[in-house]
């Protein structure tokens, strides 16, 4: 069960990366995350455990861990966006346009050496305080989070599969969906000042 510890600590981490950058490049697009209420990012967590179960992080220098997390993170890219393309129809990034972009916009060669950076850096400076204190956590608890993680994966697959809408894995933005709908596209409110 480590493993889905490190999941979810580097999913953490890639949603604070995610909200970083869309905050510093004023993105139109805020939510940045594929969970409806935990706050995880899961390409980030998929591709950092993918790289630490490839092989010893510890037998490789900092230039192998370069490379080997950048071709695997890619990897990782190209799958996620693959699936949620494919089976939930909707798309949270698109590289088009950027310089080595490959495969409809799923991946990209600057992000691919972002992706070598972000996991060396994993690797070096959180793998050795993450994985010990992965390995301490109880079970129970283990199997609490397993739930939440399955019951929020199912409804952000659904919610994404029936509204094709990835801004509405926020709270807010769905609570004001589902109240427009409620209220329905004729209906008097106390909002419109009637």
């Amino acid at each position: 069960m480590e493993w889905l510890w490190l999941f979810c600590f580097y999913s953490f981490l890639g949603y604070l990366l995610e909200r970083m950058f869309a905050k510093i490049t004023a993105s139109p697009r805020q939510v940045r995350k594929g969970f409806l209420l935990l706050p995880l990012c899961p390409a980030y967590g998929l591709a950092m455990v993918a790289d630490l179960a490839a092989a010893d992080l510890y037998a490789l220098s900092g230039l192998a861990l370069f490379w080997r997390g950048m071709g695997i993170a890619t990897v990782v890219e190209y799958l996620t966006h693959l699936f949620y393309d494919r089976v939930l129809g909707v798309s949270f990034w698109d590289y088009t346009g950027v310089p080595g972009c490959l495969g409809r916009g799923r991946i990209c060669l600057p992000f691919s050496l972002v992706w070598g950076v972000l996991s060396a850096g994993a690797a070096v400076l959180f793998q050795p305080l993450l994985a010990p204190l992965a390995r301490r956590m109880p079970p129970v608890v283990t199997y609490g989070l397993l739930l939440l993680l399955t019951a929020d994966a199912i409804t952000s697959a659904s919610v994404l599969f029936h509204s094709r809408d990835t801004e509405l894995l926020s709270i807010r933005r769905l609570r004001s969906r589902l109240s427009e709908n409620r209220e329905g596209p004729g209906s008097v409110t106390a909002r419109d000042g009637h």
